[in-house]
C-alpha cells in the first residue's frame, strides 16, 4: 500500500459496505459531495473492473480552517473514502491517513482532529 494510505478489510458486502459510509455521512451531518464510480465509467467503454467507489465527503465548518491554515490542503481535501472490491470478493475501505496529510501540508497538529473523522467512519463501516 502507497505510504500514508490505510486499507482496512471489509467483513460485508460492497454494497452493504457502501450503504453503511453513506448511512454513517447522513447520521453524522456530514456533506457527501460526490461519488466517483470508477467501474461503473469503465464498464461504459468496455472494461471490467470490480466494484469500486469513491466516496468524497465533508464538513465545510471543519474543513476550511484546514485549508485556511495550510492552502495546500484543498488538493486532498475533502475527505476521501475508496471503497473496492478485489477479484477474489475482498472488500477494502481505503483512505489518507490523517497524519500522512498533517505531514505532507504541514497542518497544524491543532487541526489534525479535524481530518481524523475519516478514520472512524473506515472502521465503522467496515467491522
Amino acid at each position: 500500500m502507497a505510504a500514508g494510505i490505510v486499507q482496512r478489510l471489509s467483513r460485508r458486502s460492497f454494497s452493504e459496505t457502501l450503504e453503511r459510509l453513506k448511512s454513517a455521512l447522513k447520521a453524522k451531518g456530514i456533506t457527501l459531495f460526490a461519488e466517483v464510480d470508477h467501474s461503473g465509467e469503465a464498464e461504459k467503454v468496455g472494461l471490467r473492473m470490480p466494484p469500486t467507489k469513491l466516496l468524497i465527503f465533508g464538513n465545510p465548518k471543519v474543513g476550511t480552517p484546514v485549508m485556511l491554515a495550510s492552502p495546500s490542503s484543498a488538493i486532498d481535501l475533502p475527505l476521501k473514502i475508496l471503497i473496492a472490491e478485489d477479484g477474489e470478493g475482498k472488500v477494502s475501505v481505503s483512505f489518507n491517513r490523517a497524519e500522512y496529510l498533517r505531514e505532507r501540508h504541514d497542518i497544524p497538529q491543532e487541526l489534525v482532529p479535524n481530518l481524523a473523522a475519516v478514520e472512524a467512519l473506515a472502521a465503522a463501516v467496515s467491522d
